[in-house]
């Protein structure tokens, strides 16, 4: 599976088990008007970290910027309630179970 159909299926695997609900705001959206979030940054998971267990869904306006305030403040700073550890115990997820799929992920 080449690198766009992994994340094609991230994206759609995160929108069914939302039923295309911002996670934040509790908004059901279109899915061009929602995002699949990566709760650790890519570049910190195996393989990229493109795994259901380490997505949620947002809304690509306002709850994205949200959700993204950690990573651009380098986990300095993050919005209440949205803490990655929030976030994945919005979706029952962990960071450790999103790194275990990870890792298996482009059979690795």
């Amino acid at each position: 599976m080449g690198k766009k159909d992994v994340r094609k299926k991230f994206r759609n695997e995160v929108f069914t088990r939302d039923k295309y609900t911002c996670k934040v705001c509790g908004e059901v959206r279109e899915e061009s008007l929602l995002d699949a979030h990566h709760i650790t940054d890519r570049n910190e998971m195996p393989n990229g970290g493109y795994v259901k267990e380490n997505g949620i869904t947002v809304c690509k306006d306002v709850c994205h910027n949200l959700v993204e305030t950690f990573h651009i403040f380098e986990g300095e700073y993050w919005e209440e309630g949205l803490h990655p550890d929030d976030l994945y115990k919005m979706i029952g997820s962990s960071k450790e179970l999103a790194v275990q799929k990870s890792e298996k992920l482009l059979g690795g």
